[in-house]
């Protein structure tokens, strides 16, 4: 291991930080195909809608009820930054 490098861990969610003002997450979802609503054209029964964070789960609702992803978001007025590597 380089001597720049302090350590190596897997990805996860969350991340690991020292700091606790610095909230770091990776995942990976799987969309469905999308509806006209931009929902997801796949069935919401059984998911913890609001809070859906099942990693067993290919793809997650997140904070959404419609809509995939975060529009009340529990940490609103924090620098948020997305990385999107496809899709």
């Amino acid at each position: 291991m380089s001597k720049g490098v302090k350590s190596i861990k897997p990805l996860g969610f969350p991340w690991e930080t020292q700091d606790p003002f610095i909230f770091c997450a990776y995942h990976r979802d799987i969309y469905p195909e999308g509806n006209e609503q931009l929902g997801p054209k796949a069935s919401l029964a059984g998911r913890n809608i609001g809070q859906d964070f099942d990693p067993g789960q290919d793809w997650r609702m997140y904070h959404g009820s419609t809509v995939p992803g975060f529009p009340a978001h529990p940490h609103a007025g924090f620098e948020t930054v997305t990385i999107v590597t496809e899709g």
